[in-house]
C-alpha cells in the first residue's frame, strides 16, 4: 500500500530560543527577528535529492515531488499561520549544471513562531492502510521529544583566498567587460570564493544564531550544510499573495553618520547601480507575469540598510493567479538578474566560465513550503557551505557583485569583501 505523511500542529506556550530544539552538527532552520521554524533533532521523514542531470529543470523536479507527497498528506494544523503543518526545508543549486543537488527536507518535529504565537508539528510516514492515530494530547507545552541541547562550546574558524584569488576575480571582471562592451551581455554577476575550516563537533547553531543576531532584518538559515544570512527574498506566498523584494545596487556603510550621508547619497544617484538594479526588477516582473494578477512594483528603489552596507531595494507585490505554488514561482524567478545578469543564458555562460569554481547552491533559491503552496524563499546569499571532512568541517564561502558597463574591478573586489563581512566575523 502506499504510504502517507500524517501531520499534526499544536499551539505550545512560548519558546524563547527555537536554535535550542536544532541538531548541533546539522541544525535545519529559517528564521527572521526570532519568528521563523526550526527542526528538532536530526530525524528526518523524507529526503528529495535531485542531483545534476536527474531532470531537465530541477526546481520543477522538487515542486512535482512535493506535491506528490503534500497531496495526500493527513494535516490536524489548528493555526493556520505561516511554517505551520506541513512544511518541508529547501536549498537548490545556482546552476543546473552544477555537482551539488537541490534538496528538500521533512523533518520528523519543528518548533515555529509567528507573531507571538509558537507551535510544535509533528510529522509521520504512515500506510495507506494503517488505523487511525491514538487520541493527540492537547497540552500546551513541548513534548518530551522536543528537548533543548546544550550549545556546545565557542569555536573559530579561519578562511581565506579560494580557487579564485583577488587579482584572478579582478582579471575576470575586466573580461567581462570586454564581453559587455562587445554586446554580449548587459550584466554578469561574478562571484569568488574563500576556504576554509573550522574544527570537527562545531556547534553550528552558534553561527546560525550569530548572524540571526547580528543581521536581525536578513532571513538566517541552515539547510544541509548550507548557512548564511539573506537579505534578499526570492519570492513569498502566503494566501495567494505573492512579494518579491529585489535587491541589486550595493555601497559599504560609512564609518560615522556623515560618512554614511555620503555613501547612501551616492549609491542613491549612481547611474551605473541604478542602471544594474532596473535590469533586476524586470527581469523579477517579466518572470512573474505569466503567473500573477494585478502585479505592481514601487516606482523607485528605496534605500535599505544593513549593519554593513547599503542595498537599492524594490519591493514588488501581486496575486497568484493559477494554481502554482512558492516553489513553481522559485522555478520561474530563478535565476534573477540581481545574482546571474542579462540576458540569463549569457550571462550563465559567461559565470561558467570566468568563475573557476562550482557556485553549488550559493545564490541559489532557500526557504520552505507548506503543503498549500505557501513558503518564503530567498537567494542564498551572505553564505557558507559546510562539509564534514576527515579531521575537520570544510567551509567554502562565497559573495559576488554585478558586473555592467562603467564597473571598475578593484571597486567590485572591495564590494565583496563588505559581502563577506558578515560571515567571516560569525566565523571569528
Amino acid at each position: 500500500m502506499s504510504s502517507r505523511l500524517v501531520v499534526e500542529t499544536r499551539e505550545i506556550d512560548p519558546v524563547e530560543d527555537l536554535l535550542a530544539y536544532a541538531d548541533p552538527s546539522r541544525p535545519l532552520a529559517w528564521l527572521r527577528r526570532g519568528d521563523g521554524i526550526v527542526a528538532v533533532g536530526d530525524a528526518i521523514v523524507e529526503t528529495v535529492r535531485i542531483p545534476a542531470g536527474a531532470a531537465a529543470l530541477r526546481s520543477a523536479a522538487i515542486a512535482r515531488a512535493w506535491r506528490e507527497l503534500a497531496q495526500d498528506a493527513e494535516i490536524d494544523d489548528e493555526l493556520g499561520l505561516p511554517g505551520s503543518g506541513l512544511v518541508a526545508f529547501g536549498a537548490l543549486t545556482f546552476d543546473e549544471d552544477s555537482a551539488a543537488d537541490s534538496i528538500l527536507v521533512v523533518p520528523a518535529l519543528v518548533i515555529g513562531r509567528h507573531h507571538g504565537r509558537t507551535w510544535i508539528t509533528r510529522i509521520r510516514s504512515s500506510s495507506a492502510s494503517a488505523p487511525a492515530p491514538e487520541p493527540r494530547p492537547t497540552a500546551t507545552e513541548p513534548r518530551p521529544e522536543a528537548a533543548t541541547i546544550a550549545y556546545g562550546p565557542h569555536w573559530a574558524g579561519t578562511v581565506g583566498p579560494g580557487a579564485q584569488s583577488p587579482q584572478g576575480y579582478q582579471d575576470s571582471v575586466r573580461q567581462a567587460l570586454e564581453r559587455i562592451a562587445a554586446g554580449e551581455l548587459s550584466k554578469v554577476v561574478l562571484a569568488r570564493d574563500l576556504t576554509g575550516s573550522i574544527p570537527a563537533g562545531s556547534d553550528l547553531r552558534r553561527l546560525v544564531r550569530a548572524l540571526s543576531t547580528g543581521y536581525p532584518d536578513t532571513w538566517a538559515f541552515a539547510v544541509d550544510g548550507l548557512i548564511g544570512a539573506s537579505p534578499e527574498t526570492l519570492v513569498t506566498v502566503q494566501q495567494r499573495t505573492v512579494t518579491a523584494r529585489v535587491l541589486a545596487g550595493t555601497i559599504g556603510r560609512g564609518a560615522d553618520a556623515d560618512a554614511d550621508t555620503v555613501a547612501s547619497s551616492h549609491l542613491a544617484s549612481s547611474t551605473k547601480d541604478l542602471d544594474e538594479h532596473e535590469y533586476a526588477v524586470q527581469s523579477v516582473l517579466a518572470s512573474l507575469r505569466p503567473h500573477t494578477r494585478a502585479l505592481a512594483a514601487s516606482e523607485q528603489p528605496f534605500l535599505l540598510k544593513l549593519p554593513n552596507l547599503f542595498h537599492l531595494a524594490t519591493d514588488v507585490e501581486g496575486e497568484l493567479a493559477d494554481g502554482g505554488s512558492s516553489l513553481d514561482l522559485v522555478g520561474a524567478l530563478h535565476p534573477t538578474a540581481a545574482v546571474a545578469g542579462t540576458p540569463t543564458s549569457a550571462a550563465i555562460a559567461a559565470i561558467r566560465e570566468l568563475e573557476p569554481f562550482d557556485r553549488g547552491r550559493y545564490a541559489g533559491p532557500v526557504g520552505w513550503v507548506d503543503a498549500a503552496g505557501n513558503g518564503e524563499w530567498a537567494i542564498a546569499l551572505r553564505c557558507a557551505q559546510f562539509t564534514p571532512a576527515e579531521t575537520d568541517i570544510a567551509v567554502t564561502a562565497y559573495a559576488g557583485a554585478g558586473i555592467v558597463a562603467g564597473s571598475d574591478p578593484e571597486s567590485e573586489l572591495l564590494e565583496t569583501r563588505v559581502k563577506f563581512r558578515p560571515l567571516v566575523d560569525a566565523l571569528a
